[in-house]
């Protein structure tokens, strides 16, 4: 008996963002000429004259069925802007690439690999893999402590911030993620690239869906924080309690 695979068409598509984003984060890391072309994107529509340093990066990842949607194509060039804007130690891959060379200014060297190349490197998601970490989880780990971490956002600043992304329209997300995004980067709290393209594209039609998402995350990571750290101190206090039992 032969047995079928089936494509998951949420796993397909987001094993395709991930490899557009972890391209660009390994382009970033190796290529300071692509790095600042695409940094030159930040905040910027995409038929600003700024952008237009971006399209030799881009336009190869932007699949047939984007083409005649500026909200699609503007998603993929505001994640790039972002990735190139984060610091240097944010790549992801950082470990696993030479250090780059001199190119003319701002041309990628060597072997450029292929849309399809890429896409294939990319491993299968397996549980929580198939749809990444949202936003949310990413602010409620920014105020989270964490061993390495000298600063954390405070627990009002990244809800409110979280608040003023989620009521935004499109143009209004795209004014506020470039500083929301750059501030969770700057505190060394990663951020799910492929899941915020992801969300970033659907968000024309699926807002309130995807601002609930990313509510419910938020709330539903800091209680768990909140039992974590309830339980440590009663464990805590136990051992306390045994210790100071008189002995028989």
């Amino acid at each position: 008996m032969t047995t079928q695979a089936t494509t998951d068409p949420a796993s397909a598509g987001r094993q395709r963002l991930l490899a557009y984003t972890q391209w660009t984060e390994q382009l970033c890391r190796k290529e300071p000429g692509a790095r600042s072309a695409l940094r030159s994107g930040l905040r910027r529509g995409i038929n600003d004259r700024s952008a237009q340093r971006m399209h030799r990066f881009v336009a190869r990842w932007i699949p047939e069925s984007s083409l005649g949607s500026e909200a699609d194509q503007r998603a993929y060039y505001a994640v790039a802007a972002m990735i190139a804007a984060q610091p240097r130690s944010g790549s992801a891959a950082a470990d696993l690439l030479d250090e780059p060379e001199e190119t003319d200014g701002g041309g990628t060297t060597g072997t450029e690999p292929t849309v399809e190349a890429a896409a294939g490197a990319s491993a299968g998601p397996t549980g929580s893999q198939r749809f990444g970490t949202s936003l949310g989880a990413a602010f409620a780990a920014a105020v989270t402590d964490s061993p390495g971490r000298d600063k954390a956002m405070q627990e009002s600043g990244a809800e409110a911030r979280l608040n003023v992304l989620t009521r935004q329209s499109i143009d209004g997300l795209h004014r506020h993620l470039p500083s929301a995004v750059g501030y969770l980067r700057n505190l060394d709290v990663p951020v799910d690239w492929a899941r915020l393209l992801s969300d970033l594209l659907a968000w024309p039609e699926h807002s309130g869906r995807i601002s609930r998402r990313w509510l419910q995350d938020y709330y539903r990571q800091r209680s768990a924080d909140a039992d974590n750290r309830a339980n440590r101190a009663d464990a805590e206090e136990a051992v306390l309690d045994e210790t100071d039992q008189p002995e028989a």
